[in-house]
């Protein structure tokens, strides 16, 4: 059972993880779209449809990787997770149900006018569809946020039936889905998403500037990945923060791993780094802020703030795990705040592109949100354990009775070679569209796109 048990978690956490990559990309370039094109529509200056055309390649292929990826975790639910699925379907298949109907049929209905109608339909028309499929996109995101958050916080439900045949009903819907914490997680999961594409677009926009190729189009993406990147990374910072209250109250398990705290203490301290020794229940050596966790908590640093010690181990996560990627995710957070606010300073002084040090840590920056994304996911999932839906069903009682540990071994290895053959040919299609570049047949647009210039 142990080994079934660790086999499936490691194949659920591989898969979702990959498939991560992706969703985010899709969402945030989605919203660079939506901006590009109306920018265009308002100043019907061509090279923000130059740039809009551009990253709508890139969009399409970021979200056709998403839909391949994607569609294993459903099956994984019924293969390696019987019971589970059969507890929480109620709560799933209303909120996976409501994610067809409102994000998979507005994005494939009008996926193609975003793709292939810009020279067979009006630019408003176009315009439309393109924030149709931004839309869809993000509802994608809201209802699979909100049956991951009642796993979380568990509202709106009774339980019926008994042992291996209890299950979750919905008796109050809207409760589900505004569980106390889907906004808070939903905002702040939509804020690495933005980010992502933010970070994409500029990343993009300064390998071109590097290399002296398509100035005004790499100037223009860096400008907008910085202005869309700044704004989204200081706004992270106050959903964070909202959030880690949200755990601290209905999880405070979660919240005492996240900061490696085992005692209940008021004046708690907010641990900056360190390495927690669970085995002795103690750090070895850490950086804290006395006071500052309980402040940051409460608004009082006379309140107590709950440790570890106050849960049988059993109910325990995996504290220095947890406490590593939470960690992780706001070193990374911290440093793209810094690294885009300084690249505002520097388009302010007008010194923006003369700095290449600069640049290059621009086109690293891609990877930023990518790996703040996964820590903070993994810190959440990893932290409720070993609930998988908190307090209810523990990760143990989730699994399907007769898989068994070969079968799973098998198909994580399969898994494995396929998605390592789709990330290869993902990371050769990117790389083929950014060498190849926008066409500058886009600056001259044609069709039903051929406006005239506005006069001034």
């Amino acid at each position: 059972m142990d080994d079934v048990l660790w086999l499936s978690r490691l194949q659920f956490a591989f898969t979702i993880a990959f498939h991560y990559i992706y969703p985010p990309l899709s969402i945030g370039l989605g919203v660079a779209l939506v901006i590009l094109e109306g920018l265009w529509l308002k100043t019907r200056n061509p090279l923000y449809h130059q740039l809009a055309r551009f990253w709508t390649k890139v969009f399409a292929l970021t979200f056709a990787m998403g839909v391949a990826t994607g569609i294993v975790m459903e099956f994984e639910f019924g293969t390696n997770w019987a019971t589970y699925s059969r507890y929480v379907g109620d709560v799933f298949g209303s909120a996976l149900a409501a994610e067809g109907i409102f994000a998979f049929f507005l994005e494939s209905g009008f996926l193609a006018v975003l793709l292939f109608g810009w020279d067979r339909v009006g630019p408003k028309t176009h315009f439309f569809a393109t924030c149709m499929v931004a839309l869809g996109a993000h509802f994608s995101a809201i209802w699979i946020v909100v049956a991951n958050s009642w796993q979380q916080t568990p509202a709106g439900y009774h339980i019926v039936g008994e042992g291996l045949h209890a299950r979750a009903e919905i008796t109050d819907f809207w409760a589900m889905v505004f569980n106390p914490s889907s906004m808070d997680r939903l905002i702040h999961t939509l804020g690495g998403a933005w980010l992502a594409g933010a970070t994409l677009v500029a990343s993009v926009g300064a390998y071109y500037v590097l290399r002296n190729r398509h100035l005004p189009f790499a100037r223009a993406s860096v400008k907008l990945g910085i202005a869309l990147g700044l704004g989204v990374a200081l706004l992270q910072l106050a959903t964070g923060h909202h959030s880690a209250q949200i755990v601290a109250q209905h999880q405070p398990a979660k919240l005492a791993a996240f900061e490696g705290l085992y005692d209940t203490r008021t004046h708690a301290p907010l641990a900056l780094l360190g390495w927690v020794d669970e085995k002795n229940e103690n750090f070895r050596f850490n950086v804290e802020i006395p006071g500052l966790l309980s402040w940051l908590i409460h608004g009082d640093v006379a309140k107590p703030v709950t440790g570890l010690r106050d849960f049988k181990p059993a109910d325990r996560p995996p504290v220095n795990f947890v406490f590593q990627t939470y960690h992780a995710m706001i070193a990374v957070g911290t440093g793209l705040i810094a690294l885009l606010g300084l690249g505002a300073f520097y388009w302010w002084r007008g010194t923006l592109f003369d700095r290449r040090w600069y640049l290059w840590l621009v086109v690293l920056a891609v990877l930023g949100p990518q790996i703040a994304n996964q820590a903070g996911w993994w810190s959440a999932e990893v932290g409720r354990q070993p609930w998988i839906v908190y307090g209810l069903l523990r990760t143990a009682d989730g699994l399907s009775a007769v898989v068994r540990a070969e079968t799973v071994l098998t198909s994580l290895v399969l898994f494995t070679l396929v998605y390592a053959l789709l990330f290869a040919l993902f990371v050769y299609l990117l790389n083929d569209k950014i060498h190849h570049g926008p066409d500058d047949a886009d600056l001259t647009p044609t069709g039903k796109h051929a406006l005239p210039a506005r006069q001034p």
